[in-house]
């Protein structure tokens, strides 16, 4: 009998005699039959993550090594893989925001076989068609009473996705598998409102490979603006003390340089280094200041005060997450309680998610007394008959038990409450040290723990169920949050909330057949929701895990 592959994609360890059948069965389970259709609510989800994990593994030491022609089998490997296919359609049709809505070719994936059928398609028969790092990076370089690096070359690219050339991007690529399908991505052209419009240059702002693109397209930018490092052992390093500091986001930049002529000469080398990408700066946007007068950074303002470096969020980021939320409130006029908290909830817990990393208490204790004043004009506008009293009696009081706070807005029939900003915690971030990868291997204990020291932002309940449970779905095996893929601004913070909130939900399980006693209590667990659906349909419609009320800070 020939043994099962084990901790590899496409090898076995096997005799001389079965080495043949061996390896056609791991490519089998690499790239998977070419005909036999995928049964979508049999497969093992842990399996395939798994399976992903080792082949990202395998491509990163190879790298490492400077085998090129491995790394080159290793991704073609990955781009017909089975296993990535799968986890590929997972991600899209069941855990992305958007799996609702069609895109311009007006279909949406949201079955089981329809979700099987896209995963064929595209293995076999398609055609081509982190902000906090950089925060805290600046603070580290320009905190503390001896820092040298206080003058800021801050840049914008001008329309940096729309004149990316195409054959300075390609040329990038290198030999990489992909190149051509990539090649035909850029050429595919835009289709808005019914109206083509060929692609020349540049790559669709907005579009979900765009922002690899640029990635591409500016790597070596740190080594074009002179900065040098200086290596401490074999996974850590420093940036030269007479360096500038170059921190890079999309097409956002800062050089942190020693003096003025230094963030000149930065700027000059820079700007001769993206002529031939098809990029230059925005010189309306493009300056070079001190930073005791300060500048903005993806939404922070960043400046020194007497020496200490302070990262607020920026007078613009206040103005728009205002405005926001007085929208959404005059909106909402003539909805209920319920749908209120359900609307602004995310809003709050986003925003406050990502400032939560700066020197954000005084900007979270002026956003709750405004959003304080919205809810009670609100209440007001729903009950124009009723006092001042009656309003605060019905919608205000001391809904969350674990906050002395008698004024919290919420709903006394359902218990659910409207979140504070002041009630996330100030949380500095930690750096990744050096090259660190998460596809080294010999860095996984590592990424756990960092995994583990990092609590998701979630009810006390919730959290203390995800440690039970491994982080896991009971059902399925695989992750029920993917930490590795934190938000990097706050509207994707808040879609992150959104999908925990709709994707999760709380469920009391019935003891399984043949081991139920009568006095045995049902226990608490968490699982997708998909997973519930697909367990319903094993069981012929009877559900298996009964609903419980979810906790009100959930909303």
């Amino acid at each position: 009998m020939t043994p099962e592959p084990k901790d590899k994609l496409d090898t076995v360890t096997t005799p001389a005699a079965g080495a043949a059948q061996a390896a056609t069965a791991a490519v089998g389970a690499v790239n998977g039959p070419e005909d036999v259709p995928t049964d979508w609510l049999l497969v093992d989800w842990r399996q395939v993550e798994d399976d992903v994990r080792r082949l990202r593994q395998r491509i990163f030491t190879a790298s490492q090594a400077g085998d090129l022609a491995k790394v080159r089998n290793l991704q073609k490997l990955m781009l017909r893989s089975r296993a990535n296919t799968l986890a590929s359609v997972r991600r899209v049709t069941e855990r992305n925001a958007g799996r609702e809505t069609a895109g311009i070719d007006g279909k949406t994936v949201l079955s089981p076989q329809s979700k099987a059928e896209l995963a064929g398609w595209m293995q076999h028969r398609s055609a081509p068609w982190k902000p906090k790092h950089a925060i805290v990076a600046i603070h580290t370089t320009a905190s503390g009473r001896h820092a040298k690096r206080l003058w800021v070359l801050d840049a914008d690219l001008k329309a940096a996705f729309d004149h990316i050339d195409h054959d300075h991007l390609l040329a990038s690529l290198g030999t990489f598998p992909g190149r051509g399908m990539i090649a035909g991505w850029l050429k595919a052209g835009v289709v808005e409102k019914d109206w083509f419009t060929p692609t020349v240059e540049g790559t669709p702002q907005g579009g979900v490979i765009s922002p690899v693109l640029l990635n591409i397209a500016l790597h070596g930018m740190d080594e074009a603006a002179g900065v040098r490092y200086k290596k401490l052992g074999s996974d850590a390093a420093l940036v030269a003390h007479d360096s500038p500091v170059l921190v890079v986001y999309a097409d956002d930049l800062l050089a942190l340089c020693h003096t003025r002529r230094q963030a000149e000469q930065v700027k000059a080398r820079l700007a001769a280094w993206l002529a031939p990408r098809g990029l230059v700066f925005n010189e309306d946007k493009t300056r070079t200041v001190h930073l005791d007068e300060g500048c903005d950074f993806l939404g922070f303002n960043i400046r020194r005060f007497r020496s200490k470096l302070l990262t607020k969020p920026s007078k613009a980021a206040m103005r728009q997450v205002r405005e926001r939320l007085s929208t959404e409130a005059r909106a909402l006029r003539g909805a209920n309680a319920d749908v209120v908290i359900a609307r602004l909830n995310p809003i709050i817990r986003g925003w406050a998610a990502y400032y939560r990393i700066g020197v954000s208490k005084w900007a979270f204790s002026s956003l709750d007394a405004h959003v304080w004043r919205l809810v009670y004009k609100w209440a007001r506008h729903s009950h124009p008959d009723k006092s001042k009293r009656w309003v605060i009696a019905r919608y205000f009081d001391e809904f969350n038990r674990s906050r002395h706070d008698k004024w919290v807005f919420g709903d006394r029939s359902s218990g659910r409450y409207l979140r504070r900003f002041a009630w996330t915690p100030i949380v500095r971030h930690r750096m990744v040290p050096g090259t660190a990868s998460v596809d080294d291997p010999a860095l996984a204990e590592f990424w756990a723990r960092r995994r583990r020291r990092g609590n998701p932002l979630l009810d006390p309940v919730t959290l203390r169920l995800l440690r039970a449970q491994d982080g896991r779905c009971p059902r399925c095996g695989s992750l029920l949050l993917h930490a590795d893929h934190q938000p990097q601004d706050p509207h994707e913070w808040e879609q992150w909330f959104k999908v925990v909130r709709h994707a999760i939900r709380k469920h009391a399980v019935i003891a399984e057949t043949g081991r139920a006693t009568p006095d045995e209590p049902a226990a608490l667990r968490l699982v997708h929701t998909h997973c519930r659906r697909h367990q319903h349909a094993d069981t012929g419609g009877s559900p298996a895990l009964l609903p419980v009320c979810e906790p009100s800070g959930l909303a």
